[in-house]
C-alpha cells in the first residue's frame, strides 16, 4: 500500500487503540499491521501489537514484536515492563527481572513494574525482596488491589497467615469483585482453622465466578478438615466439572474417598491426579498406602516438609488437645527410669515445634534439633531451649558425625520412615559408646514394617529387635502404649529405649 501521511497514521493508531481497549483484538491487529506496512519502525504499533499478541496467548510473538519496538526506542519504561511480562509467561524470570529493573531505572514510580518485579522475585523464591517490591508499588499507588493480593500471597507462602489475611482484606477493600482474592482470603482463614469463615469467603468467590475451580477445590478441603467428607466430595466434583484436568482436585478427592473407606474409588482418583500432573512421588506414596503399589522405604521428603509447614501454626494445639498426643512425656518418663544422671549431648531428631525439646533440656548439656520443616523450626526457635537448630534430613545430618552424642530421641518421627536401617547405621557412628537412642513407633502385629492408609508406617517388635541388633544396639525397654487418638480411636505404639554398644 502507499505510505500514509502522519495525520492518517495518527488517526489509524487512535482507532486501533480504541478497538484494542474494547477487546476487539482482530480489528485492532489489522490496523496496527496497516500502520507497520507504511512505517515498519513505528514504535507504538510494534509495541502494542506485541501487547496484543501476549493477550492473545502468544508470548513468543510478543517477545519478538516488543523487542523490535525497543530497538527503535530503548528508553520506554512501558515496553520494558511489557517485555518482562512476556518473559514471565515464557518462564524466564531472570531475563524478566532485568527488564523490570530497566523500566524502574527509567521510571522509579512505575507501580505496575514494581508489582511485576515482585511477582518475578517471588518466582525466584526471593521472598523478602518481593515483599519490598510490592510495598514500593503500594507507596506509589495506595489503592493497588493486585499489589495487596500479591504481597499477601507471599506472606501466605511464608506461613504468615494473619498478615496474609489482612493483605487479602485490603485487596478486597479496593476491588470487592475479585474472585482470586476472595478465594485466597478463604485459604488464609482455613490455615488459621477458621473454617466457617473460610467457607463464607469461598462462597463470595463463587458468587462472582461460579466456574472458579480453585474455590470449589479449596472449599472441599475446608469441608474435609471439618470432617464433612460427603460435602467435600461434592465440592471436588464441582471443581472437576469446571476444570476436568485439575490435578489437585483429583488428588484431594482421592484423600476424601480414602477417609470415607472407599479405597477403589480413591485409587482411581489418584491415578487421574497422576495423569494430569500431580507430584508423582506424592501420588505413588498415596497409592502405596492403599496397597495399590509397593511401599517405599520412607515417606517422600517433600510430602513430610509440606505437611508440617502447613501444620506448624496449630501443631501443638492439634496434637495435645485433639489427638491427646503423649509421646514426648511418655518417652522422657521412660528415660528417667534409666537413671541418666550426667548432662548429655542430645539430638532431637524430627524436633518439630520443640514439644520434646522442652522435656529434654534438663537432661542436656547441649541440645540440637533437626527437622525437615522450616516453619516448624521457627516455632521451635521461639521456645529458646535449643543450642542449635538445623533444617534437613535427619540421616544426612547424622552421617558426618562420629561420637558426638550421648542421647538421640525421635518422638513420632519413625512413623514417616519404613526402613530403619539407615538411621540405626547413622546413629551407630554418631552416638558415643553406651549412648541411648529413644524412639516411638506405631505397632504392627505382622512382620517387618507396613505403610498404612493413614500414610504412616508401623513396625513390628521383631523387626525393631533385629534391626537394632544388626547395628550393635541393645534393646533396654520396649513398652506398648496408646500414643494418641485419631477420631476417637486409640493408636497403639511402642516406646523403645536402646543403647549403642561399640
Amino acid at each position: 500500500m502507499s505510505a500514509l501521511d502522519a495525520t492518517a497514521v495518527a488517526a489509524m493508531m487512535q482507532q486501533a487503540l480504541s478497538l484494542h481497549q474494547r477487546g476487539q483484538l482482530t480489528e485492532a491487529e489489522r490496523l496496527y499491521r496497516q500502520v507497520l506496512q507504511s512505517e515498519p519502525q513505528h514504535f507504538d504499533a510494534l509495541h502494542l501489537l506485541g501487547v496484543l499478541a501476549r493477550q492473545d496467548g502468544h508470548p513468543r510473538l510478543a517477545l519478538e514484536l516488543i523487542g523490535q519496538a525497543l530497538r527503535v526506542d530503548p528508553y520506554q519504561a512501558v515496553a520494558h515492563c511489557n517485555i518482562g511480562a512476556a518473559l514471565q509467561d515464557l518462564n524466564q524470570p531472570e531475563r524478566a527481572l532485568h527488564h523490570y529493573e530497566r523500566a524502574l531505572a527509567l521510571n522509579p514510580n512505575y507501580a505496575l513494574a514494581l508489582n511485576n518485579r515482585g511477582n518475578t522475585l517471588r518466582k525466584l523464591q526471593r521472598y523478602d525482596e518481593a515483599l519490598c517490591s510490592y510495598e514500593e508499588a503500594l507507596r506509589c499507588k495506595p489503592d493497588y488491589a493486585e499489589a495487596y493480593y500479591n504481597q499477601a500471597t507471599v506472606l501466605h507462602k511464608l506461613a504468615r497467615f494473619d498478615e496474609a489475611l489482612a493483605g487479602f482484606q485490603q485487596a478486597l477493600r479496593y476491588k470487592p469483585d475479585y474472585p482470586d482474592a476472595w478465594c485466597n482470603h478463604g485459604l488464609a482463614l482455613q490455615m488459621l482453622q477458621r473454617y466457617d469463615e473460610a467457607l463464607a469467603s469461598y462462597e463470595q468467590a463463587l458468587q462472582r465466578a461460579p466456574q472458579h475451580a480453585v474455590s470449589w477445590c479449596n472449599r472441599g478441603t475446608a469441608l474435609r478438615k471439618m470432617q464433612r467428607h460427603e460435602e467435600a466430595l461434592r465440592s471436588y466434583d464441582l471443581a472437576l466439572q469446571c476444570a476436568p484436568k485439575m490435578a489437585d482436585a483429583h488428588l484431594f478427592r482421592g484423600n476424601t474417598l480414602r477417609a470415607l473407606s472407599r479405597p477403589d474409588e480413591a485409587i482411581a482418583s489418584y491415578r487421574c491426579a497422576l495423569e494430569y500432573g500431580a507430584d508423582p512421588e506424592q501420588v505413588h506414596y498415596a497409592l502405596a498406602a492403599l496397597g495399590a503399589e509397593a511401599a517405599p522405604a520412607a515417606s517422600p521428603a517433600d510430602y513430610v516438609k509440606n505437611l508440617f509447614d502447613r501444620y506448624a501454626n496449630h501443631f501443638d494445639h492439634h496434637l495435645q488437645d485433639v489427638l491427646h498426643y503423649r509421646t514426648p512425656e511418655l518417652l522422657v518418663a521412660a528415660l528417667h527410669k534409666m537413671n541418666i544422671s550426667e548432662p548429655c549431648d542430645t539430638i532431637d531428631l524430627g524436633c518439630g515445634t520443640g514439644l520434646c525439646g522442652i522435656l529434654l533440656k534438663p537432661f542436656s548439656r547441649c541440645l540440637i534439633g533437626v527437622d525437615l520443616s522450616p516453619n516448624m523450626l521457627e516455632k521451635a526457635r521461639q521456645r529458646e531451649v535449643y543450642d542449635q537448630l538445623a533444617c534437613g534430613d535427619i540421616v544426612e545430618f547424622l552421617q558426618p558425625t562420629i561420637d558426638c552424642y550421648d542421647l538421640a530421641v525421635a518422638a513420632d518421627v519413625l512413623v514417616y520412615i519404613g526402613d530403619l536401617a539407615p538411621i540405626f547405621q547413622a546413629l551407630q557412628c554418631a552416638l558415643r559408646n553406651g549412648g541411648v537412642f529413644a524412639f516411638s513407633v506405631e505397632d504392627h502385629d505382622g512382620d517387618g514394617f507396613v505403610l498404612r492408609a493413614s500414610h504412616r508406617f508401623a513396625h513390628s517388635a521383631a523387626y525393631l529387635k533385629s534391626t537394632a541388633s544388626d547395628f550393635g544396639f541393645r534393646i533396654e525397654a520396649m513398652d506398648r502404649q496408646v500414643l494418641r487418638y485419631d477420631d476417637g480411636v486409640a493408636i497403639n505404639g511402642r516406646l523403645v529405649l536402646t543403647t549403642c554398644r561399640k
